[in-house]
């Protein structure tokens, strides 16, 4: 199988986090081609080769060819999965883009704070993982109600959004897109996030998810 990465935009450090997930894919026979510029999503041959892409672009913006493109491929049974604003914070005018992922991000009130992310159900990604505390951004998102949630965070109301106050927002979520597989986790600020046990787990089972592999992540 081949998973191809697109990584870079304005922040998030896309080539540490990526770094963290690369080698256990290559251990599980993953083919690796790494993009550094958007301009792959131009390329539909080195998307049809793709059996997963694991994009970490934050801030970026796509044209509507590379948007259709990337769409396109996964509706047609790629894998899509990322975590972050690497996929959620990205692409805001994509609305096919962002229809596919089924989330955008808005906001975090606080920025880097203590809170708890609890976990829905028993789906293989989480199964065995029982809710745990981060400190990190808690992100509010616009999200398709059609989503498969696997964890949740509840906002406070407390720093100056009194408005969220009992929000349950989804943090991880599983997506079905035509013959395709999309996952996203929220949490992903930086490598150290990425590190925390619970974090690395649901994230190495979401890509295998994704990517219709054997292993933890599979459903079926």
């Amino acid at each position: 199988m081949r998973v191809l990465v697109v990584r870079g935009g304005a922040m998030h450090e896309p080539v540490a986090c990526t770094e963290l997930f690369l080698p256990r894919l290559r251990d599980r026979g993953f083919t690796v081609e790494v993009a550094e510029t958007l301009e792959v999503y131009d390329d539909r041959t080195a998307l049809a080769r793709a059996d997963l892409i694991l994009q970490c672009w934050t801030a970026g913006r796509i044209t509507a060819e590379q948007e259709e493109n990337v769409v396109d491929r996964v509706r047609a049974g790629a894998g899509f999965a990322g975590w972050h604003g690497g996929v959620v914070a990205t692409f805001h005018e994509a609305r096919r883009y962002q229809y596919m992922v089924g989330g955008r991000f808005l906001c975090h009130p606080g920025g880097l704070i203590d809170h708890r992310v609890d976990i829905t159900g028993d789906h293989p990604v989480v199964h065995g993982i029982g809710s745990f505390r981060v400190h990190t951004e808690q992100y509010y998102c616009h999200t398709d109600p059609t989503l498969e949630v696997l964890a949740t965070t509840t906002f406070s109301g407390e720093h100056g959004e009194p408005e969220t106050a009992g929000v349950v927002m989804p943090v991880v979520w599983l997506r079905r897109f035509g013959a395709g597989r999309v996952f996203v986790s929220t949490l992903g600020h930086a490598p150290a996030d990425l590190a925390l046990p619970e974090v690395d787990t649901i994230t190495e089972r979401g890509l295998l998810w994704a990517a219709d592999m054997p292993g933890a992540g599979r459903d079926h």
